[in-house]
């Protein structure tokens, strides 16, 4: 399993200086969230796409995945009633796929809170234009040759997909090897009846989880709350987990770099210890 570093956790700094760092506190990867990169990170010309994927390897980095990817740019969101709005938002979606592949990210994790709100949470017809979204960008991903993830969320995010089985059932629905999801640590230990261990041990087995992200409910990193990763590195090990995790806190103190390095370090001792 390879350990990735949210990029916005070290977002102040440009993008070598982020590679820099996270290579220095001992991780394997960096995971992108777009609107770090641009405005409107689709439009990246392929010259700096490669010069992005190029900084990184020169780090001894590979860039693993992309995620927070509707941020940028403004006014997307696939719940809307507007057409317009909507099938921007999946021509975005599309677009990044192709941008993940060309940075060297097999992966893409689609959270975004804010551009998947419902009208109130009777909505079932936005949760209907959520799971087309979803559907309109499987063949996108597979031309692309990446895997496109629909993150649950906890429901103090949004009332559209909380559960792994939320997500479960629209990927099942959609049919689609380039359309799965994966297990966000905060949001799962909020949000689900079983535990993350338990989580792991039921899902992970079905293939339809491809990536997690390590950090507290508390919104910090993985050893800075209450939630402990020994049993959660101790399952994925049993289930013989060799995909990526990422480490994205939210709450960054006393700073970003600080909090990059304390939760690889926590997570590396866990690993090495064989939990």
């Amino acid at each position: 399993m390879r350990v990735s570093l949210c990029n916005e956790v070290v977002g102040e700094f440009d993008f070598s200086t982020q590679c820099a760092l996270t290579q220095k506190f001992g991780y394997d990867g960096i995971e992108i969230a777009p609107f770090t990169l641009s405005n409107d990170p689709p439009r990246i010309i392929a010259a700096e796409r490669k010069d992005l994927r190029n900084i990184a390897a020169d780090h001894g980095l590979a860039i693993t995945s992309l995620h927070y990817l509707l941020r940028a740019p403004d006014g997307l969101s696939i719940t809307s009633a507007d057409n317009t709005q909507r099938n921007r938002t999946i021509e975005v979606m599309r677009g990044l796929c192709g941008l993940a592949a060309d940075l060297g990210a097999g992966i893409l994790v689609h959270g975004s809170p804010d551009q998947r709100k419902l009208a109130n949470e009777a909505d079932d017809d936005g949760r209907k234009r959520g799971i087309d979204c979803f559907a309109a960008v499987a063949d996108a991903a597979a031309s692309s040759g990446v895997v496109y993830c629909i993150e649950p969320l906890s429901r103090d995010q949004t009332a559209f997909i909380n559960t792994i089985e939320d997500a479960v059932s629209i990927v099942r629905q959609i049919a689609s090897p380039s359309v799965k999801t994966m297990l966000d640590c905060s949001s799962a230990a909020l949000t689900e009846t079983e535990s993350v261990p338990d989580l792991i041990r039921r899902w992970l087995p079905t293939g339809l989880i491809a990536h997690v992200h390590f950090n507290d409910p508390n919104r910090r990193g993985p050893g800075d709350g209450e939630l402990d990763f020994g049993p959660i590195l101790k399952a994925l090990r049993d289930v013989d987990y060799r995909g990526d995790a990422a480490i994205e806190p939210f709450i960054y103190e006393p700073d970003g770099p600080a909090c990059a390095a304390r939760g690889i370090t926590y997570v590396r001792k866990l690993m090495n210890a064989g939990t």
